[in-house]
């Protein structure tokens, strides 16, 4: 039971860093993002071309990933999400949809169809409690911790920070004192897209990398947006976590139904409270 603790737990701090991001952009921009899963594949993707030329090192690998996708990231915000501002939530699905649909195209043809597998990084096991688990894991979860802080410091104490959490409460308001609310949204959505490109990188050793990865992971992310609250930091931070072991622990007992559990417990929330966009 512990070790499935652990993996709900690392399931839960992935879910998160994927998640804020995608978090951020449906809460301040009203866009449902399909594009957040082939950036989440994408990053995958880069930290296996790059490993070659790094000599196999998995963290300076996981850096440039990130790195480069800062760039696929700003094409994205630049020419199809920016466009996508105050228009119908229909047109954002269909446009973001197709931008993941291309994405998952680009990858088969560059990388291939076939899923490639990858070792832990770290091969090594730590006891806690008197409980053995992978070093790798307990990594996975306090990085996820770290960058929870980061980002309650960011928009806490910085002025892009203050000025996108403004916009969550009243975007027109920030608009009349004459700030660039867009531009402020779009350094935040390139955030997010490096941490949904952080969180395909660190999935990438405890499942296989594949071309549908990010499509796979997009709809439990949602329900984790959902459930914690559009633009709540700390509403999607708890909602992780807690999606992440219903996954296990339905999955210790009944293994197909573990990604179904979280869209029930989404339904429970969303009848009791649900989410106007």
């Amino acid at each position: 039971m512990i070790n499935t603790i652990a993996y709900g737990l690392t399931i839960g701090a992935i879910l998160y860093i994927i998640s804020i991001g995608l978090s951020l952009t449906f809460g301040t921009m009203r866009i449902v993002n399909f594009a957040h899963g082939f950036v989440y594949t994408i990053g995958a993707y880069l930290l296996i071309s790059s490993l070659p030329f790094v000599r196999n090192n998995f963290f300076l690998g996981a850096l440039i990933a990130v790195v480069a996708v800062i760039p696929i990231s700003y094409v994205v915000e630049r020419f199809v999400i920016r466009k996508l501002y105050g228009v119908s939530i229909d047109y954002a699905i269909i446009a973001t949809y197709a931008v993941a649909l291309i994405g998952v195209d680009l990858t088969k043809w560059i990388w291939g169809a076939s899923p490639i597998p990858l070792s832990d990084p770290i091969g090594m096991d730590i006891s806690i409690f008197s409980v053995t688990l992978p070093m790798y894991r307990v990594l996975i979860i306090a990085l996820s911790l770290v960058i929870f802080g980061a980002l309650t410091v960011f928009f806490k104490k910085t002025i892009i920070g203050k000025i996108v959490i403004a916009s969550l409460e009243d975007k027109d308001a920030v608009k009349s004192l004459g700030i660039n609310v867009d531009k402020y949204f779009s350094i935040v959505f390139i955030i997010g897209s490096c941490l949904a490109a952080l969180g395909g990188v660190l999935y990438a050793p405890i499942t296989s990398v594949h071309p549908y990865m990010g499509m796979m992971v997009l709809l439990i992310s949602f329900a984790v947006v959902l459930v914690g609250g559009l633009g709540n930091i700390k509403g999607t931070f708890v909602s992780a976590f807690v999606l992440g072991m219903v996954m296990a622990i339905t999955g210790r007992f009944w293994g197909p139904a573990a990604e179904t559990m979280v869209f029930v417990v989404m339904g429970i929330v969303l009848i009791f409270k649900p989410v106007e966009v």
